[in-house]
């Protein structure tokens, strides 16, 4: 990420422990530390509300609603944000957290180790006529019952484990393949 020093432009930055970047020449030292990000399961009386991905990383695949929780907010927060931003609903603030795990988010030639932060939220009346997608960032809006979901088209990793970690518990008839 760094080729120079931003203390010193010394050339011999380095990274160290997967960590943090020290400079030897001034003790410049950066934490490159964990970004927290959110998504979240909204199921709907229609399926599972999945989103389409209108930029890279993973453009056109599908990915839930949510993002990076921005400086100043708790996840539950920036969760509703990202909700707002991205598909023009405020879900309120009664999730239920699920569970996270690790991720990582390549993003213009950086490497970001994440931690993903996953909730759930039962919406039976919510259809995608209640939604407005910011185009910018969207370029779908799908509702996907579980037996027709398919881990490969999900954007990320983590996605796909907290899927399979759903399905595995809310449909634990389907087959393993599918949860």
């Amino acid at each position: 990420m760094f080729h120079f020093c931003p203390s010193c432009a010394s050339p011999k930055i380095r990274f160290e422990a997967h960590t943090l970047f020290r400079c030897p020449d001034c003790g410049f030292v950066y934490y490159h530390n964990i970004a927290a990000a959110t998504g979240c399961i909204i199921d709907t009386d229609e399926g599972v509300l999945l989103l389409v991905r209108a930029k890279e990383p993973a453009q056109g695949k599908l990915d839930l609603p949510g993002g990076f929780v921005g400086p100043g907010e708790g996840a539950v927060e920036g969760l509703r944000r990202e909700c707002r931003e991205e598909i023009g609903w405020d879900p309120g603030p009664h999730f239920s957290f699920f569970t996270s795990f690790p991720n990582t988010y390549p993003y213009q030639g950086i490497l970001y180790n994440t931690c993903d932060l996953f909730f759930t939220l039962s919406a039976p009346g919510l259809r995608e006529e209640d939604l407005h997608r910011d185009p910018q960032e969207i370029g779908g809006i799908r509702f996907i019952k579980p037996a027709q979901m398919l881990m490969e088209d999900l954007a990320f990793d983590s996605t796909r484990r907290v899927m399979q970690a759903f399905l595995a518990r809310q449909h634990p008839d389907l087959s393993p393949s599918m949860a």
